[in-house]
């Protein structure tokens, strides 16, 4: 709640604004890019919180036998 109260409410010119920045700094070319490193990372978490749950499920398995 305090972080509602801190930032406002974002509207669709604050959004835009935003947007304008980002493309100032990065340029059109380097977006992309950081969209797709983005995404892998994403992806490798994911993947790591599957695997957690999977070993735990082996453990689990293995120490009822």
């Amino acid at each position: 709640m305090m972080l509602s109260i801190l930032l406002g409410v974002v509207g669709g010119w604050q959004v835009l604004v935003i947007v304008l920045v980002v493309l100032l700094l990065f340029g059109g070319r380097k977006i992309p890019e950081l969209m797709k490193g983005i995404g892998q990372g994403v992806k490798e978490f994911k993947d790591g919180i599957s695997g957690e749950a999977q070993n735990k499920e082996t453990k689990d398995k293995d120490a009822t036998k």
